[in-house]
């Protein structure tokens, strides 16, 4: 039912999310997240937290009330609580999204 933009470049970590949500519109680098989501009315941003710029694009889409899931690893706790404090609505370990994926993103439709 949520229209997802994401920015999942690992192309096996892609491929997993575009298993669950098949309408979901992706971009390579993190800055190009808002322009996308809103062309594509995105109801849900993903985003891996280690690409460059992660943080600025949690930021920009914490201020448009964009709903985020951010991604990282487990070793890097700082990364992890840096965007919860710029507004990554859920963060998780890398190992934790994908274990929950279909639960978090199984119930979309595509846009």
């Amino acid at each position: 039912m949520k229209r997802i933009a994401a920015c999942v470049p690992d192309l096996m970590d892609r491929s997993k999310v575009a298993a669950v949500a098949p309408g979901a519109v992706f971009v390579a680098h993190p800055a190009e997240l808002r322009q996308a989501a809103g062309e594509h009315r995105a109801e849900l941003v993903v985003l891996d937290l280690r690409r460059p710029g992660a943080l600025a694009a949690v930021t920009e889409l914490a201020a448009d009330g964009l709903d985020t899931i951010g991604f990282g690893s487990h070793v890097e706790l700082a990364l992890l609580d840096e965007a919860r404090a710029a507004g990554c609505g859920k963060v998780l370990t890398r190992a934790l999204f994908f274990r929950e994926l279909r639960g978090l993103l199984g119930e979309t439709d595509a846009p």
